[in-house]
């Protein structure tokens, strides 16, 4: 979903209404990847391109939630933790990262 909306809320998961296809931020709401599958760099590459794609579209940047543990692993491209998300989806606790491009 691309928005103008500056931070991943709950609503969005739920509304694909609240797509703007000409939307400054492009949210990233799962990147998963089969446990057979983990490790061989699958996951990164959908990252890297979801990157590429979004600089194409001339978005700001990019938005995700994650959970703690995989902080650090978005960081390596370039995300930046804003600290505990608002959202509330599948009653867990998520950081908000974002990407400015």
């Amino acid at each position: 979903m691309a928005t103008d909306t500056p931070d991943l809320v709950d609503a969005m998961f739920a509304d694909a209404s609240m797509h703007e296809p000409h939307g400054a931020w492009q949210m990233i709401f799962s990147v998963a990847t089969l446990s057979a599958e983990r490790g061989k760099g699958c996951a990164g590459k959908l990252i890297r391109q979801a990157i590429s794609d979004s600089k194409e579209r001339g978005r700001e940047g990019l938005v995700l939630t994650c959970k703690d543990h995989l902080v650090g692993y978005y960081a390596r491209f370039g995300f930046v933790d804003e600290g505990i998300s608002s959202s509330e989806h599948g009653g867990v606790v998520w950081h908000q990262m974002r990407l400015v491009l």
